[in-house]
């Protein structure tokens, strides 16, 4: 079991619950567009927000946001030990920096020793454009072992300043190159380990990299916590890694969608009404299972572990609950109707 590490309420490593990451991609400076966005972001179950800090004003700012924001945040720190400093005077939960890259050894004391006395934990993250060129040059190519033995360096010059609450991210563009780099880090060290693929790509191949990637490592009892990265809305990363972990079973919260493929026994719009169900259920954070089926045969029977549902007719839908029929809708009535009796369901459960 990895060691626990502590950013503001939420705990990572150590048993906790597989935490959801994202980042803002607004102008830090600009702390009501920052702010709006980390509320976004919260409100679609994301439970750590990283802000990028290129300057100092936007370490200065930090400390506005974070009175705004009632998630943890992380200060995402590239070359400047001050401004790692001015951030953690401001407030900020952890730091992600590497401290190879911000100069001396006194530089790295005096940040390690300022996250130590206020419990904030600092990210280790190693991607291919960050690597030590000794490093580069001994593997020839940013591959696994080249990645870890990065990781590795950078984490052991916060340990010669007595500073252990550390995290490690080892991200790669390539899945099989981010999945052997995880595998190892596993079993080098007992740091907890933030999962992700770096620059994944648009929606569609970005989420099939991170399902690859993120879902096999966390399969097989590796990761701690998880950022799904999309050349897109923050928010849907955050949509995303909930469904990766709810495919997975880590997690139950939100509404799962099943819904099947169709074929020529299909006489109703099935794909519209399932992408339907599926953006307006997309905010619900109490656990329900909703069938979204083609036709009677793989209907009621098929779906009946699903808590509601419809089944198409012709030109009409069956709701149904738990398997069992409780009548017939036109088509178009089909998704409202099974959304009216998601909120009766709701109430029943007392968890409207």
């Amino acid at each position: 079991m990895k060691r626990q590490i502590t950013v503001g309420t939420v705990k990572i490593g150590g048993g906790a619950p597989i935490s959801i990451q994202s980042m803002t991609n607004t102008d830090t400076r600009d702390v009501e567009a920052t702010c709006a966005q980390i509320r976004a972001l919260e409100a679609a179950g994301c439970e750590i927000i990283r802000l990028g800090i290129p300057d100092e004003a936007a370490a200065l700012a930090v400390r506005e946001i974070k009175k705004q924001a009632a998630v943890p945040l992380v200060a995402d720190i590239h070359f400047s030990y001050r401004l790692a400093l001015l951030c953690l005077e401001g407030g900020i939960d952890k730091i992600r920096i590497n401290p190879g890259n911000i100069g001396s050894m006194e530089k790295v004391r005096y940040v390690a020793d300022a996250a130590k006395e206020r419990g904030v934990p600092i990210r280790i993250g190693v991607n291919g454009g960050s690597m030590q060129k000794d490093i580069l040059e001994k593997y020839g190519s940013p591959c696994a072992q080249a990645l870890v033995e990065s990781a590795l360096a950078h984490a052991s010059l916060l340990e010669q300043c007595g500073f252990y609450d550390i995290a490690l991210s080892l991200k790669s563009s390539s899945v099989p190159e981010m999945i052997r780099a995880y595998e190892l880090a596993d079993k080098a060290c007992d740091y907890p380990l933030h999962l992700g693929v770096t620059e994944a790509g648009t929606y569609h191949m970005g989420l099939i990299k991170s399902a690859v990637g993120i879902g096999s490592l966390l399969a097989h009892g590796i990761g701690d916590t998880i950022r799904v990265s999309l050349t897109d809305d923050p928010v849907e990363e955050v949509f995303a890694a909930r469904d990766l972990l709810k495919a997975l079973g880590i997690r139950k919260e939100g509404a799962e969608i099943i819904s099947c493929p169709t074929c020529g026994r299909c006489r109703i719009d099935l794909i519209r009404m399932a992408k339907e169900v599926e953006e307006r259920t997309k905010e619900i954070r109490q656990s329900v299972k909703l069938a979204v089926m083609g036709c009677a045969v793989n209907g009621p029977g098929e779906a009946r572990e699903a808590d509601l549902g419809i089944a198409g007719g012709d030109g009409e839908a069956l709701l149904f609950k738990k398997g069992e029929i409780l009548y017939k809708v036109p088509q178009e009535k089909a998704v409202d109707a099974l959304l009216d009796e998601l909120k009766n369901w709701l109430v029943e459960k007392g968890q409207a």
